[in-house]
């Protein structure tokens, strides 16, 4: 089955997980680089040592991905659920997606305003995708 054939939000959704979990593996590659495999490997029942402040970006922004992808994800399988998908959606779709492929460097980056407003981006493009179902 090819992605790529389906709707642009399904497309858009599909290369979201696929960036999350590109997040995933970084983050937890330099979490363990920085905490050590003995500590990674273990239970984990005490804090860990210090990560560096690149680690640190790194894991906050997968974190802010996963607090806004489930919302994007039920928005997009909603919309397509009840066939309302429009041109309106699919731009939604794809700006959530851009906006969070840029968000990472940006946060790895530490500029503080333009992440937040590319936060902001993606944030509007799950609505203008919640609204195309509301419609």
């Amino acid at each position: 089955m090819n992605i790529f054939a389906g709707s642009v939000e399904i497309q858009m959704l599909c290369l979201s997980a696929v960036l999350g979990l590109l997040q995933l593996v970084i983050a937890t590659a330099l979490s363990v680089k920085d905490q050590g495999m003995p500590y990674s490997l273990g239970p984990r029942d005490v804090p860990g040592p210090a990560v560096a402040v690149l680690t640190g970006r790194f894991k906050r922004a997968f974190q802010n991905f996963r607090e806004t992808f489930v919302y994007f994800a039920v928005a997009v399988l909603v919309v397509v659920a009840l066939n309302k998908t429009s041109a309106t959606t699919a731009l939604g779709a794809e700006i959530f997606f851009w906006a969070r492929l840029v968000y990472v460097p940006i946060y790895a980056a530490g500029v503080a305003f333009v992440r937040t407003v590319v936060w902001t981006a993606s944030v509007i493009g799950i609505v203008m995708v919640l609204l195309g179902a509301l419609a």
